[in-house]
């Protein structure tokens, strides 16, 4: 164990800083001591030659700036190492109190903390670019909105001549000639299905564009609720034929290249029976938290009555689902306190 300890050392002695660490508390830590060493070693005998050329009793500002780093990085470290829990709740106040520093101090220690990486190994573990080619495009030709399939980089299907002449020579072995002929009804049954996938998702995006003018001309914010079982009756298909074939598929529209599960969602009644989609009252609630007082943050009562007011009927208990489904902190955690 005494060498695995050691091997772990070594690791964290590792770039980037942070690396190797067991938990966040060390990986900030590690962050945290290894700028306290660069710092010791860059400015470590410097503020004694201030000392040496000033007189007594003054300090440059430039040694001020200096004691001030200083003390932050202490700080720093001594919130991760003992206050961890108190700095995610965001109150300077009681952050302060509880590791018996004031608040100016307790506020440069919580900044110094923002410029640490949680992550430090996420710069070396980049995912390549993936580049989408739309599957379907949705042209305006006039006042209509039309769908064209992108073919230009599908390889054409067919079925090769020379075995369809096995099948006719009178040479050809029985036995071949059945296994061919049960090759090609797999073959036949293969672009047949692809024919009718290609058709699916040809009815499905006319009646996405026939039902989502509004987003198509105006952006997202028009974006009408349409349910997968919706359109499935529509074209007179099960559902899950109409979820296989939108899986993975994405149309080149005004708004951007987007995948066609983004136009399917459920809404919420407003009191004129006006629909909003999920996504639309998700980006309200975000906007509403955006635009708050960060030292009087929004309660969710009150996020539910000021959607309220906007025509949009949600409960306090919808409002906080949304709120947590887009990982934003409870009104206790969003308020600042910085004295």
């Amino acid at each position: 164990m005494a060498l695995v300890a050691h091997a772990i050392e070594l690791v964290q002695e590792l770039d980037p800083s942070g690396v190797g660490a067991r938990d966040l508390r060390e990986c900030l830590l590690i962050q945290i001591r290894a700028q306290q060493q660069e710092f010791s070693h860059v400015y470590g005998s410097e503020t004694q030659a201030f000392d040496d050329d000033l007189p007594p009793g003054f300090e440059s500002e430039e040694e001020t700036q200096i004691d001030e780093r200083r003390r932050a990085i202490e700080v720093a470290a001594l919130i991760v190492d003992h206050h961890l829990q108190l700095l995610q709740k965001r109150d300077v106040k009681d952050l302060a109190r509880a590791a018996q520093i004031t608040q100016p101090e307790a506020h440069a220690g919580v900044e110094f903390i923002r410029t640490l990486d949680p992550r430090p190994g996420r710069q070396y573990n980049r995912e390549q670019t993936r580049l989408i080619e739309p599957d379907v495009v949705f042209v305006k030709r006039g006042a209509d909105w039309e769908v064209a399939m992108n073919e230009e980089d599908l390889p054409s299907l067919r079925l090769s001549s020379r075995y369809r002449r096995m099948l006719t020579a009178q040479n050809t072995d029985k036995e071949v000639k059945d296994y061919v002929k049960e090759r090609f009804r797999s073959a036949m049954q293969l672009m047949r299905n692809i024919a009718q996938r290609k058709s699916t998702i040809l009815r499905t995006c006319e009646v996405i564009v026939r039902r989502q003018r509004d987003f198509l001309d105006r952006g997202v914010e028009a974006l009408r609720p349409m349910m997968i079982k919706e359109v499935a009756e529509e074209i007179g298909v099960h559902p899950s034929t109409v979820s296989r074939a939108v899986a993975n598929k994405y149309a080149h529209t005004p708004q951007g290249v987007i995948e066609l599960r983004f136009f399917f969602s459920e809404g919420s009644n407003g009191p004129e029976g006006a629909d909003t989609p999920l996504l639309v009252l998700k980006r309200k609630v975000r906007k509403l938290i955006e635009e708050e007082n960060v030292r009087h943050p929004l309660t969710d009562d009150q996020l539910a009555a000021m959607l309220q007011a906007q025509g949009i009927q949600l409960t306090r208990r919808t409002v906080a689902k949304y709120r947590e489904d887009l990982g934003i902190p409870s009104t206790h955690q969003r308020r600042r306190r910085d004295g």
